[in-house]
């Protein structure tokens, strides 16, 4: 089957406008593989942004002669792209959303390999380093606004939900919009884009037009996962482990709703990170919610962290079915309790840098046969220890569906 394309070029804005020789040179450099695979690669995602596909492979096969190269100019740049998927194209102009995100690629690929990997000034081994290079990243991508009131939520699940679900995160996210709350998601489909669009109603309806639809994403699951329309702000994180922790760093609470194995891995994330010592008197608003249809799936959830992280890390959430309004009502009031804390301690409002996030969490981790062997997986281990270990097995079963 053939799939319609079309060909473009199309000029940045902003910083982008002027990119060194080096830095170019580095992009094109096809004879050394990665930097210019992975940017075509997630380019190409981006581009079949709103279609059903999620295999990034099968995406690669039905765009084979895609490509994506640099012209260099006096007076800056422009992306010359051939083959594209028609979708991203109105009347033969590619919409201005999607064109937005292919220079959020562009950015984050740059910037993540000229300024933080081989760079001596981010010590990767380290937590300090690792929290640091997230911080530029985000600091890169325009994210972090000072002198603003916390009002982020994060909305967790599956990008490939029932109808019911799906209308179920759409009613919360418009009650989250009512309240002027921003959504951040992973940017792709189902329980990621139902929330973004129940906002955008709620902030049309308060007639608040600076709102935030903030998608945070990496590499290896940005064809899984494309930036959904509604996204007005995307960034890209080199790996899982920093993906997640820009996700706790920038929100002000989070809400899960139905999902499989990579929700699970994202559930135990946020509890092990609650569960260290450090963080007991951190508030961090965690909510669990669906339709009717979805408190069995929420029930065997509370059953399984009973049963292995135990009671202490069941009081660090709420389990709201059926009722969006008591979910919006119950993150305004975690999010005021956020901000007085934050004042208090003088944080800062727009970044977590007091919550503690042990190495566990920040370090990749490859889900092969031997590593996953070699997980240790019983009680006698402290607590956190033990959700990471957890996190680490879930992201194997994610890695095997793939």
């Amino acid at each position: 089957m053939d799939y319609p394309v079309l060909d473009t070029q199309i000029s940045p804005e902003g910083r982008l406008d002027v990119l060194s020789k080096a830095e170019i040179s580095k992009l094109l450099d096809t004879s050394h593989g990665g930097l210019y695979t992975v940017f075509r690669h997630c380019t190409l995602a981006v581009l079949n942004s709103g279609n059903a596909l999620d295999d990034g492979k099968e995406l690669l096969a039905r765009y084979p002669d895609f490509s994506i190269s640099i012209i260099h100019r006096s007076r800056g740049i422009k992306l010359d792209i051939r083959n594209a998927p028609a979708s991203s194209f109105v009347d033969g102009v590619m919409i201005k959303g999607i064109q937005e995100h292919v220079f959020a690629v562009l950015r984050d690929i740059i910037f993540l390999n000229s300024e933080i990997e081989g760079n001596p000034q981010f010590d990767l081994t380290s937590t300090d380093g690792i929290t640091d290079a997230v911080f530029h990243i985000l600091r890169n991508a325009n994210f972090l606004h000072p002198l603003v009131n916390p009002n982020l939520v994060v909305c967790w699940g599956g990008h490939s939900i029932s109808g019911n679900e799906y209308d179920y995160t759409k009613h919360v996210g418009y009650q989250l919009g009512l309240r002027g709350l921003n959504i951040c998601t992973g940017c792709g489909p189902g329980a990621m884009k139902g929330p973004m669009k129940g906002a955008t109603i709620g902030h049309a309806k308060q007639r608040n037009a600076t709102g935030l639809y903030i998608g945070v994403t990496e590499p290896g699951i940005i064809a899984a996962e494309a930036p959904n329309a509604i996204v007005n702000e995307l960034v890209i994180l080199p790996d899982i482990e920093k993906r997640l922790e820009a996700f706790v760093r920038l929100g002000h609470a989070i809400v899960v709703f139905p999902g499989g194995a990579g929700t699970a891995e994202e559930i135990l994330y946020i509890l092990g990170i609650l569960l260290h010592p450090d963080n007991a008197v951190i508030p961090f608003p965690l909510i669990f919610t669906g339709p009717v249809s979805a408190a069995s799936y929420f029930a065997q959830i509370d059953q399984f962290i009973g049963d292995t992280l135990g009671p202490e890390a069941q009081q660090r959430y709420q389990i709201i079915i059926d009722n969006p309004e008591l979910v919006a009502q119950q993150i305004q009031t975690g999010i005021a309790e956020v901000r007085a804390y934050r004042k208090t301690i003088s944080d800062a409002y727009f970044f977590n840098w007091s919550l503690k996030i042990p190495g566990e969490f920040q370090q990749p981790f490859e889900p092969t046969h031997q590593n996953m062997q070699q997980l240790a997986l019983h009680k006698n281990q402290a607590t956190y220890t033990l959700a990471a270990n957890l996190r680490r097995a879930f992201s194997g079963i994610v890695a095997s569906s793939a």
